[in-house]
């Protein structure tokens, strides 16, 4: 019997996520009996075979983390955040959320004293500054935002965490995440989905950064795979650090925008524009693109193939007329 805990269960991953549990009705080889969704706006419940409660929460809140813990959980996905864009902006506002609540959600788990399996959404945000290109693996950290720092502080919790065995800790440092459904929100890397979902529904898009800017991407199906394969993984495979960079690809938003084109045809991309933001360009130069995740691939993680497989399943799984079926 096997109760999942997903933090940001309002998200658009969350929601996936929480989907694709509830039409699998297991998870590391056990039935699932209770998920529980929480956000700031209390999730959508997914139709499932066991009761789902959504909780709307403030993660910095303890006593509100300590409610989404009552009865225990066995596998936690710990995905909310304030995204790097508002992190930047507001820097209280990221350190409230991103390590308060990181931190409230940890000890949370620790107070169960079972050792809850934990997959930590992180970031390649956490390189940057003096990192090799390409990052390979076991290469400090040195984040140019507040949001990687965060993020960065974080992973080293899960690892000592993990260490003392208050919890079982699994931290995936996300790519950027192309193409997400919905609408623009504050992440700096927001565009990298907005170029390619607008154009693809008809509307125009604005693209901040010049065509040869590469971007180290992952389609959303991708994502939901590789947080479900961590959680199966035994803990012990991971090694002394439980926090690893996925593998993606790196394309040049060009060569991103050619892949739509050859899928949907030339209209879309006409309907991009490309005006330069120095704001969004000074926050992303600063990430690393370009990685060699041999460990990850070692765990069974994989890359996709192309981009144009992206755009496809966004055809498939977001486009709006899909949404509105």
């Amino acid at each position: 019997m096997t109760k999942v805990l997903i933090t940001g269960g309002g998200g658009f991953i969350g929601q996936k996520l929480a989907r694709r549990l509830a039409a699998d009705g297991s998870l590391r080889g056990r039935q699932i009996t209770a998920m529980t969704l929480i956000d700031l706006a209390e999730p959508k419940a997914p139709e499932a075979p066991f009761p789902v409660r959504t909780l709307a929460a403030d993660i910095s809140d303890a006593s509100a983390v300590a409610q989404a813990y009552e009865g225990g959980q066995d596998v936690i996905f710990h995905l909310a955040a304030v995204v790097s864009g508002a992190a930047e902006a507001d820097f209280d506002l990221g350190m409230r959320v991103n390590l308060d609540g990181t931190l409230n959600i940890f000890q949370a788990a620790r107070r169960q004293g079972d050792s809850p399996v934990l997959v930590y959404s992180s970031s390649c945000a956490v390189h940057g500054g003096e990192a090799p290109d390409p990052v390979t693996d076991g290469v400090e950290l040195n984040p140019q935002t507040s949001y990687g720092t965060q993020k960065a502080i974080g992973e080293l919790l899960l690892n000592d965490m993990s260490r003392k065995g208050f919890l079982d800790g699994r931290g995936l440092r996300l790519p950027t995440i192309s193409i997400r459904p919905g609408r623009p929100n504050a992440a700096a890397s927001s565009f990298m989905s907005s170029i390619f979902r607008e154009p693809l529904q008809g509307e125009p898009a604005n693209c901040p950064v010049s065509r040869d800017y590469p971007v180290w991407h992952l389609p959303p199906r991708m994502i939901v795979e590789h947080l479900l394969h961590a959680a199966t993984i035994d803990g012990a495979d991971f090694g002394p650090n439980r926090n690893i960079n996925l593998p993606g690809r790196t394309d040049t938003v060009g060569e991103m925008v050619d892949a739509m084109t050859r899928v949907a045809g030339p209209e879309p991309a006409k309907l991009i524009t490309w005006n330069a933001d120095p704001v969004i360009e000074k926050i992303v130069m600063g990430w690393r693109q370009r990685l060699l995740p041999e460990k990850a691939v070692r765990l069974g993680f994989r890359a996709p193939d192309s981009f144009e497989d992206s755009v496809r399943w966004f055809l498939e799984d977001d486009h709006r007329d899909v949404a509105q079926s």
